[in-house]
């Protein structure tokens, strides 16, 4: 089965809020390490500015990722992904076409991992590409749970 998606093109807001997202989930815990052993520090040096610095250094590493994800939406190498496109997915690819004619496959080994979210799928190639699909993109319900079998069988989500 192939499903045939509607055209779409991703928003750069709600790029960056998904990357960004997508980044504190997986290395959300190595900031509140660090700021953790920041406090444990007033133990042996007592100090408020050892919990100013972890604050300090907690907004750094945030910021530090949001630039990083606003720059993408900015560079001429992240157009590709703002682009509209519509989808044929199967199980063997995924086949990204800006027109009839044109396209890019995208082959299931190459997606890192995915989400289901409430409205949409995410698929993430890395860091910095991801693949957003609105729920609202499919023709039909049946399209939709399809594509969740195969993030499912593909081992991608759980």
């Amino acid at each position: 089965m192939i499903v045939k998606t509607k055209n779409y093109k991703l928003d750069k807001k709600t790029y960056i809020n998904l990357a960004f997202k997508s980044i504190l989930r997986q290395q959300g815990w190595i900031p509140a390490l660090v700021a953790f052993v920041l406090c444990l520090m007033y133990i042996w040096v007592p100090s408020i500015w050892w919990f100013i610095g972890a604050v300090v250094g907690l907004g750094l590493y945030l910021l530090f990722w949001y630039i990083q994800f606003y720059g993408v939406t900015q560079l001429d190498q992240g157009k590709m992904l703002f682009e509209k496109f519509s989808y044929e997915i199967s199980s063997q690819q995924i086949l990204m076409k800006i027109n009839p004619r044109e396209g890019m496959p995208l082959k299931w080994d190459q997606i890192k991992r995915a989400s289901i979210g409430k409205d949409h799928f995410a698929l993430f190639v890395n860091k910095a590409q991801l693949i957003h699909l609105p729920f609202k993109i499919f023709n039909t319900d049946n399209e939709r749970k399809f594509v969740a079998s195969i993030l499912k069988n593909k081992g991608l989500v759980k």
